[in-house]
């Protein structure tokens, strides 16, 4: 955990959202431990990145959190949906990575249920749909992901074969900052949002 959370405090913001491919992510709940390898990113570059709800160095108590320690969990709603970030630069500079999917691995079938049935890659193929699998509320917010019942395990990290970087999605009318290519994504897997079928590869893009 230590190489992590030095990683955290020492990379940039793109190359965190790229190390935490593959990364493990487990939440304990009180139905047990629900838990997922991370394969689908965004980084936002605030305050330069007019994407980034720190834009401007924006600071309002709903983005209170992008502003602290590295490792930070920011959350927010979005179109209902609660979004899961990660406060990846020394505090006081408000960058982050948005998690857009897992693949799960453990307690799969109580995040079948909390995803009310969904099966497949509808499971956690998407932000808010990840955050609902397994079981995240707001009262993480804030919390580090190093230590709170919402933690990374990177003993359990798996290498990814190749990593594809392309433009977020949903980032209209920002410029460059709408193309510019900080979603990274575990080229070949099916939990990646939109993923095509053709594109699905033999062990889901691992090298491991």
């Amino acid at each position: 955990m230590e190489q992590l959370i030095n990683y955290f405090n020492t990379e940039t913001t793109e190359n965190v959202a790229q190390y935490l491919l593959g990364m493990y992510l487990e939440h304990e709940t009180a139905a047990g431990k629900l838990g997922g390898y991370i394969v689908d990113c965004e980084a936002y570059l605030g305050p330069d990145d007019e994407a980034a709800h720190s834009y401007g160095m924006r600071d309002t108590p709903r983005v209170r959190a992008m502003y602290e320690k590295p490792g930070t969990i920011y959350l927010y709603t979005m179109h209902t949906h609660l979004i899961l970030n990660m406060i990846t630069q020394p505090e006081g500079t408000p960058q982050g990575v948005m998690i857009r999917g897992i693949e799960p691995a453990a307690g799969v079938e109580q995040m079948r249920l909390n995803r009310h049935g969904r099966t497949g890659a509808a499971i956690s193929d998407g932000p808010g749909k990840l955050v609902e699998a397994l079981g995240i509320s707001k009262d993480l917010y804030g919390e580090s992901i190093f230590t709170s019942s919402l933690h990374l395990v990177p003993e359990k990290r798996r290498i990814p074969k190749q990593i594809d970087a392309l433009p977020r999605i949903g980032i209209p009318n920002k410029g460059i900052w709408t193309e510019r290519k900080l979603r990274y994504v575990v080229h070949g897997n099916p939990y990646i949002t939109n993923q095509r079928k053709l594109l699905i590869e033999e062990n889901n893009g691992w090298r491991n």
